[in-house]
């Protein structure tokens, strides 16, 4: 008789979903600059612009925050196969987005949309390189990070792991993407550091709150009876 698969539990089943939502809508987000209201303030202070980030940003950060909090509930082997599995959407939303930015454009389109819809959804690509390539380094790098710090710290100073993790994996993601997608092309150095010090101050703020909300619904979708 054959085995049945042991059933997947709750909250990595939910978090599944949001992970992969989170992973195609990150590249469709990133197409608009935000600024940071008072933290752009900062970027002058080092010689910087004001500092701004690529929408995009929220979206990733959402997805470290459930990477660490699906190593803290399943451990580290489940985070980093949650980290495989996201190659898939990604890689299929950045196909299926080339085969329809190629098909032609329905004749009573408003061409003023086409060329909107164009201009956002696309990209060169060195950009879709970058991006596959950046998640995977850091996405694997943030669980890494998170796994060998609750190892040292146990399950104590979860707000600390997880922004840590984030801080340094969020700076491997900026040095890749920007290098792989705009080097050559443009002066990056001032790009990289805005970006750098951006993602490092948001991660600083919203990781830890966000860490605890997920790990306690994990914690309780996953209780006997919920």
């Amino acid at each position: 008789m054959t085995a049945l698969p042991a059933p997947i539990s709750r909250s990595l089943f939910a978090f599944s979903i949001f992970y992969g939502g989170m992973v195609c809508i990150a590249g469709v987000l990133g197409n608009k600059q935000v600024a940071l209201g008072p933290l752009s303030a900062i970027g002058p202070m080092v010689g910087l612009g004001p500092l701004a980030v690529e929408a995009g940003i929220f979206a990733f950060l959402l997805l470290v925050t459930i990477s660490s909090a699906v190593a803290e509930l399943h451990g580290r082997k489940v985070a980093n196969r949650l980290v495989q599995i996201g190659f898939l959407p990604l890689i299929a939303s950045i196909l299926i987005s080339i085969l329809v930015l190629a098909a032609p454009a329905a004749g009573d389109m408003d061409p003023e949309r086409a060329k909107a819809f164009a201009m956002m959804m696309g990209g060169t690509p060195r950009i879709w390189l970058g991006g596959i390539i950046a998640y995977g380094i850091s996405q694997t790098l943030n669980v890494t990070l998170f796994a060998a710090l609750k190892g040292r710290e146990g399950s104590r100073m979860l707000w600390l792991r997880a922004a840590t993790a984030s801080i340094l994996s969020q700076i491997v993601d900026t040095l890749l993407f920007v290098s792989i997608a705009f080097y050559g092309v443009f002066p990056i150095g001032e790009l990289l550091l805005g970006q750098m010090l951006a993602k490092v101050l948001l991660s600083a703020i919203l990781v830890p709150p966000v860490i605890y909300l997920l790990v306690g619904l994990g914690r309780r979708l996953d209780r006997p009876g919920a």
